[in-house]
């Protein structure tokens, strides 16, 4: 009487459809990160750069950008995108270092927007300028939504920051590709060289070392 055939194992398939799939989730938190980033500083670079309070003095029309009222959330966006890039020069804990640096980036972006929203500051020097008195106040003074936006833009930059640091240890990186292949050609290249003593004793014989 012939045995029946063991059955196979179960689990065989679901492995093998679940390994492809975590590099494929990988770059796909990957690319959110990096579109949190470019977004997230878009807006800010685009919102400082709008008019956030406006007033009037002596029937004279004052303004302020955002970029006159406080120089850090351009700053601090400039510092994510960078670190955007460096993602991909870092592996393992470089990379949560590099999240922690991007959620900082992006808070303080909020807190400067946040605070520069009443700001009057740069509206009373800009009045002062024009009039050529000092203490002069502006009045009728207004507030835009662009320091709001510029709020937003540095919200989005901390998510990237935490992502990052909750998913970065799984992305591809720039050194595994080129690491291995780097090491190899030094090798070749020190043996195929030799000693400088080598290298002379192949050119009296009319040989190129190089070769």
């Amino acid at each position: 009487m012939t045995a029946a055939p063991a059955p196979a194992p179960e689990s065989a398939a679901p492995a093998a459809e679940t390994a492809p799939a975590r590099p494929a989730a990988a770059r796909r938190s990957l690319g959110v990160m990096l579109l949190l980033i470019v977004v997230g500083a878009t807006l800010v670079l685009w919102a400082v750069g709008r008019s956030w309070a406006s007033g009037k003095v002596a029937g004279l029309d004052v303004t302020a950008s955002g970029s006159d009222i406080s120089g850090l959330p351009s700053a601090l966006a400039l510092v994510s995108l960078a670190s955007g890039v460096a993602v991909f020069a870092v592996r393992g804990a470089a990379r949560a270092v590099v999240g922690g640096l991007v959620v900082l980036a992006g808070l303080g972006t909020a807190a400067a927007a946040g605070l520069g929203a009443g700001d009057t500051a740069a509206l009373d020097s800009d009045a002062a300028r024009k009039l050529g008195l000092t203490g002069v106040t502006a009045e009728h003074v207004g507030h835009t939504a662009w320091p709001w936006v510029a709020l937003l833009g540095g919200l989005l930059l901390a998510v990237a920051g935490l992502l990052t640091i909750r998913q970065g240890k799984a992305w591809p990186s720039m050194g595994a590709r080129y690491d291995a292949p780097t090491a190899r050609r030094a090798a070749t290249a020190a043996k195929s060289t030799g000693t400088p003593a080598d290298l002379w004793k192949a050119l009296d014989r009319g040989e190129d070392p190089t070769a």
